[in-house]
């Protein structure tokens, strides 16, 4: 009951019921333009090629380890149920939350890569310590340090915009950088290192960092990823055994190789959906890293040309959603974003084609993988809560019509005949 101390119009003017209702209408107000719907739908389409894809890709394997063609499917639809309530939860929440959570999330991306090079602690797979967790429920603290490094060095740029003429003023994007860095190529995780890379050179382009500056971050870049590729003996076969796969078809070639054939064997219509052969134990890994050659195999030409499509359309609306972000921070967070997940999708299928060295690098919302998809998910959801605040172009007026210029006589009517 209202105290009648109280004036009813106060109540509901100013109390909490007022509050509640200037919320809502400001959810009402929030448009959802076409970029919105568009990164919802490429989103939408990649997850389901990559659902059906990894059902056939992984069937004989999971079968022949865990005894049902359904293990890694069953296993990647989990995953994606989590990255669909991750999207629909970012799309939703204001991005500027994530500026003030910046600070914490690089906390976490720190403390999760320290504890994941700790015996007993780091899950320990094929000579990397790279998971965190139990059973099926692991994740990789270098897909959380790729979302923490791109939201910190967005939220420094933004807040020191028109002072990037000086290298002091970003700076600190090259120390969380080569903090993070270090921390992955620890595990070592030389290809998620690089991403990283991608993403910090994403965000000093697109916050105005001068050209001169970018080049020479740039070859310090490619000189030191040489130098780490040549120093482990695994990575420096990687990189001399693309050049000319065939030369060691049975050993460091065998992988690309066994990835040009099934690539090959597709055609324009490929092979049918299920009817692959390289999946038989011939291709490794080929639900994970090598599903697009699954893809060019069963689904053919089409098939891969709707896959390059479909990230094509995501690039480009991204940087669509940058460009008319209404603030320099959503421009940034768009822009990097985007840069992300196109580039990371270039590297791996440059290196499924044989133009890059092969990487044990994901490719976005199509590969096997839980944390990767989760994160990725959650990216491309704050680019769909960057389009839903995005400025909206001013309507143009429309065309007057010319006023009868002063002592013209007007033209009488033609009568009908």
């Amino acid at each position: 009951m209202i105290s009648a101390r109280v004036p009813w119009q106060r109540f509901t003017t100013k109390g909490p019921v007022a509050r509640l209702q200037k919320r809502l209408a400001a959810r009402k107000e929030l448009a959802r333009p076409p970029a919105y719907y568009v990164v919802c739908a490429t989103v939408g389409v990649l997850n389901i090629v990559g659902l059906v894809m990894i059902l056939s890709a992984s069937s004989v394997a999971a079968l022949s380890s865990y005894g049902s063609s359904w293990y890694f499917f069953n296993r990647q639809l989990m995953w994606a149920l989590i990255g669909a309530a991750a999207f629909i939860i970012a799309s939703r929440v204001d991005y500027h939350v994530w500026r003030k959570a910046a600070p914490y999330l690089l906390v976490v991306a720190v403390v999760t890569c320290v504890l994941v090079l700790v015996p007993g602690i780091g899950i320990y797979v094929d000579g990397s310590r790279r998971w965190l967790g139990y059973g099926a429920l692991r994740m990789q603290p270098s897909e959380i340090a790729k979302l923490a490094l791109l939201v910190g060095a967005a939220e420094v740029l933004a807040r020191r915009a028109g002072k990037l003429q000086d290298v002091a003023s970003w700076r600190p994007v090259l120390i969380m950088l080569g903090g993070l860095g270090v921390l992955v190529m620890k595990e070592p995780d030389l290809d998620s290192t690089i991403v990283l890379a991608l993403i910090a050179f994403a965000v000093l382009i697109i916050g105005g960092v001068r050209t001169d500056h970018l080049m020479k971050l740039f070859g310090i870049a490619v000189l030191a990823t040489t130098v780490l590729a040549f120093m482990a003996p695994y990575r420096r076969a990687r990189m001399l055994s693309f050049l000319h796969p065939g030369q060691d078809a049975s050993n460091t070639g065998y992988q690309l190789s066994q990835s040009l054939i099934a690539l090959g064997s597709g055609g324009i219509n490929g092979v049918g959906l299920g009817a692959g052969r390289a999946k038989w134990m011939f291709l490794p890994n080929a639900h994970t890293d090598f599903i697009f050659a699954i893809i060019g195999e069963e689904l053919g030409f089409v098939g891969c040309l709707l896959v390059l499509g479909l990230f094509a359309g995501f690039g480009l609306v991204g940087f669509h959603v940058a460009r008319r972000a209404p603030d320099m921070f959503g421009t940034l967070v768009a822009a990097g974003v985007t840069a992300w997940i196109v580039g990371q999708a270039a590297i791996n299928l440059g290196a499924v084609v044989g133009v890059l060295p092969v990487s044990g690098i994901t490719l976005p919302f199509l590969s096997a993988g839980g944390s990767s998809l989760v994160i990725a998910m959650l990216g491309a959801g704050i680019v769909a809560n960057v389009a839903r605040h995005g400025l909206v172009p001013p309507a143009q007026p429309k065309a007057k019509a010319p006023k009868p210029k002063s002592g013209a006589k007007r033209r009488a009517p033609a009568r009908k005949s």
